[in-house]
């Protein structure tokens, strides 16, 4: 078994055949550096088995020197959008390898913003869930380089027809394809979701700040979950008599 980590003297580390560990500054409670970094590395790994990552890291790395001059235009973007209200639920769907970014993104709500959220992929959404959509909800989508790019802008603008405010992430998009348009750098072909979930990150900062709460701290998680017993880190006592 090969474990990737951010800590080289984790149960994972010391319990895989092949360790892995990834060097970087660990989170004070809810993962942001610890989820890009070993998303990167597992990403890198995946692809040596079939090829080279070597091709692919020069222009990944240029990426992400960009996204560094990108994240002042975003965060001013997420201060000044409409998007961001109390009180609506969220809904995040993307595609292939965005897919992570939007669970992420489902878990950074839930973790950060301390409320609920939906995430699926865009296509579970159009056969069912969509009935849902009415005026006032948020969604976010992820729009890829390449695959439906044309079938889920169409899809933004739907639902922005039926009164839901749409925040998009991906390269190359419209400026008014949505309420609140994310640009990403170019990036290497399928390693968009290396880059694509930095702005969703600061999304939820500024949703948590929009409703009072602390983004990086756990009101009932442990940081480190050991066991599966109740949620308030106390073993409750059951009997096992049955009358």
């Amino acid at each position: 078994m090969i474990g990737l980590t951010n800590s080289e003297d984790s149960p994972l580390a010391r319990e895989s055949r092949v360790a892995i560990a990834v060097p970087t500054k660990l989170d004070h409670a809810i993962s942001v550096n610890a989820y890009s970094t070993l998303l990167i590395a597992a990403g890198a790994l995946a692809s040596s088995t079939f090829d080279s990552f070597l091709p692919v890291a020069p222009t990944l790395l240029r990426a992400v020197r960009e996204v560094r001059q990108s994240l002042e235009v975003w965060q001013r973007q997420v201060e000044q959008s409409g998007w961001f209200v109390e009180g609506e639920p969220y809904y995040f769907l993307a595609r292939g390898g965005s897919l992570g970014s939007c669970h992420e993104a489902r878990l950074l709500w839930e973790e950060g913003a301390k409320i609920p959220a939906t995430a699926m992929s865009t296509s579970g959404f159009r056969h069912g869930p969509q009935e849902i959509v009415r005026e006032g909800l948020r969604f976010c989508m992820w729009i890829d380089q390449s695959r439906m790019r044309d079938q889920d802008l169409s899809v933004a603008y739907d639902l922005r027809e039926l009164g839901a405010s749409v925040m998009l992430i991906g390269e190359n998009l419209p400026p008014d394809a949505g309420d609140l348009v994310c640009q990403l750098p170019n990036s290497p072909t399928n390693w968009q979701f290396a880059i694509d979930v930095f702005p969703i990150q600061l999304a939820a900062e500024r949703m948590s700040r929009l409703l009072g709460v602390d983004c990086d701290s756990f009101r009932v998680c442990s940081y480190v979950v050991e066991d599966e017993h109740g949620l308030l880190h106390k073993k409750a006592e059951f009997s096992q008599d049955v009358e």
